[in-house]
């Protein structure tokens, strides 16, 4: 049993038997990176009715990841986290990093503030040096701005993570910690923002209607596909389907898939749940995965496994599960009108219009 595999589907059958989406999917958030990954990942993401993808790709990398994926791909800027200068990475380089992605045509810079990040901050002898408040980010917020670029950001982590790994709120702080700063940046920054991963919150809709009511520049992204799948299955019937459409246009696809040559060699991979994947077909499981889960989560009215494993079970119950164990799926069988605009419209009217999706 594979993590990204548990059912043994033919991922390929699968697609075919789905059929095509109501209209061409823009995935608004993924993470490509390696040229040969990416030949994988646009096999599967074709099949899957992916028309565009917005990636949080290396800059160093981008011109190679373009060269196959075309003008499939679109670049969101984002820190060097592998420079060993982590006070230069998310300061005076991490504005160096956003002109030059600027100037090669992207037009959203990424913050990442989840809640471990203050760990990065003191290590690198600055607590504050990724906090959404802090004088570093709002140095970058300030640049970004000024070139006309929008945001995206990551503000907090599923309620299980809060119930097992946060559990020092006096270094984490609570999960409604998170959002005083974000809240206050939001207003700061009056330019188009999308929080991602349903704005760090899945689990509570109704906290999430406040947030999109007060805030009216912010939409939101579904990615984070393990996350989305356990936590908007668990909501009434009906639930989800009336939050898309009062949001309607501020809900934007997204899938969090990550890429990466080290995904196609077993030399690189580690046994059980650290093995993403260490082959080719592991790989295109491991992708094409993630666009299934996601497209019968909202498509279909399938009610089974997941075929993706959910660690957070074991993680929670350890007594009752293990690390390949999955949640329940419960599709929700949305109209057509709600999936086009989840699927398309809405990351259109953020890039401005359908042509403008083009020139990012």
């Amino acid at each position: 049993m594979h993590p990204a595999n548990r059912l043994g589907l033919d991922y390929i059958d699968a697609a075919a038997k789905l059929g095509s989406p109501p209209v061409a999917i823009i995935d608004v958030h993924a993470h490509i990176n390696g040229p040969r990954a990416a030949e994988i990942y646009r096999q599967a993401a074709t099949l899957y009715g992916i028309e565009h993808v917005f990636s949080m790709t290396r800059l160093d990398a981008t011109e190679g990841i373009r060269e196959v994926l075309g003008d499939m791909v679109h670049f969101i800027a984002v820190p060097n986290f592998s420079d060993s200068d982590t006070l230069n990475a998310h300061g005076p380089g991490f504005l160096e990093q956003i002109k030059a992605f600027h100037q090669a045509g992207s037009r959203i810079v990424k913050f990442w503030a989840a809640p471990r990040s203050v760990e990065y901050g003191i290590e690198a002898g600055d607590p504050t040096l990724l906090a959404i408040d802090g004088p570093h980010r709002r140095a970058a917020m300030d640049l970004a701005a000024s070139l006309g670029m929008s945001f995206m950001a990551h503000i907090a982590d599923p309620d299980t993570w809060f119930t097992c790994k946060y559990t020092d709120s006096s270094l984490y702080g609570t999960k409604a910690d998170q959002y005083e700063a974000f809240e206050r940046m939001l207003d700061a920054y009056p330019v188009p923002w999308i929080a991602a991963h349903m704005g760090g919150y899945p689990e509570d809709l109704d906290f999430l209607d406040g947030l999109l009511d007060r805030h009216p520049n912010l939409s939101l992204d579904t990615s984070a596909t393990k996350w989305m799948v356990r936590e908007l299955s668990r909501h009434q019937p009906g639930r989800l389907q009336a939050f898309l459409e009062r949001w309607s246009g501020r809900i934007l696809f997204g899938s969090d898939i990550v890429t990466s040559d080290d995904h196609l060699s077993s030399a690189t991979s580690d046994m059980g749940m650290a093995t993403k994947a260490s082959n080719e077909e592991e790989a295109f499981d491991l992708y094409a995965s993630r666009y299934w889960a996601l497209r019968h989560l909202f498509e279909t009215d399938y009610e089974g496994p997941s075929p993706i494993a959910d660690p957070d079970l074991a993680m929670m119950d350890p007594e009752a599960h293990d690390e390949l164990d999955a949640p329940t799926l419960r599709g929700q069988s949305l109209p057509t009108p709600v999936l086009k605009n989840l699927y398309r419209e809405a990351a259109a009217a953020f890039a401005g219009s359908p042509d403008a999706i083009r020139s990012y």
